[in-house]
């Protein structure tokens, strides 16, 4: 009921998927949480951007007219890039989940990088305890403080499109110097009350693989919130 017509009234020719809610539909094979079928409709429609938000529209996907799918680490960079062309960025919140190397790029460029506890409500929590203006996570869930004081995907997203027709440059070339770690997130079911940070074995598997990384990766263990 609102982001067709955000984008529309400011100018683009819109195609809507997934927008026909009946109550019992939400996330249901469409939006941020099925990139494939945004890259296949950006193709399909010969568009140059494609827009994806999950049912609540806190969290955004966007694809560019090549396929290529760009999650909330390369998104927040490339607001993050725009604001310091604009001027001086104070410092960005990620999460425990966010890619090292956005970390590491944030440090090449000089700018200060904390992570927070996994969930937008975290990231936002250390951007006012910072007073900084920019953070997010992977999911796609971003923070402008510039522009709102929460997650909305259809302002994340034009704070995207925005920096994208400032710099005339297209997404690709915008992150082309941000290149992410392989990451690989596994889950794994344990009983209620197990004491797993005392479990020997994981324990040593731990400290074997960081001593494999030699500090150019990281390992993250965490209970899930869910």
């Amino acid at each position: 009921h609102v982001a067709p017509h955000v984008f529309h009234e400011l100018g683009a020719d819109v195609v809507w998927h997934g927008a026909s809610p009946n109550g019992m539909n939400i996330n249901d094979g469409v939006g941020a949480l099925y990139g494939e079928q945004l890259a296949h409709a950006v193709q399909t429609n010969e568009a140059d951007y494609g827009i994806a938000l999950d049912g609540d529209a806190d969290r955004v996907l966007i694809c560019d007219g090549q396929g290529r799918l760009y999650n909330g680490d390369e998104l927040l960079y490339v607001i993050v890039r725009d604001r310091m062309r604009l001027g001086r960025v104070a410092g960005t919140v990620g999460t425990l989940m966010t890619n090292y190397a956005l970390e590491r790029r944030f440090a090449e460029l000089g700018v200060p990088f904390a992570r927070a506890k996994v969930g937008d409500r975290y990231v936002l929590e250390l951007l006012e305890d910072r007073g900084w203006l920019y953070g997010g996570e992977g999911s796609g869930h971003l923070l402008c403080l510039d522009c709102h004081t929460t997650g909305d995907g259809t302002v994340s997203a034009l704070q995207v499109l925005a920096a994208v027709r400032r710099s005339g440059l297209s997404l690709a070339e915008l992150t082309a110097d941000l290149v992410l770690l392989p990451q690989a997130l596994v889950n794994a079911r344990i009983e209620r009350g197990f004491d797993w940070k005392s479990y020997a074995p994981l324990v040593d598997e731990m400290t074997e693989v960081e001593r494999e990384l030699r500090g150019a990766g990281r390992i993250l263990i965490r209970p899930s919130g869910t």
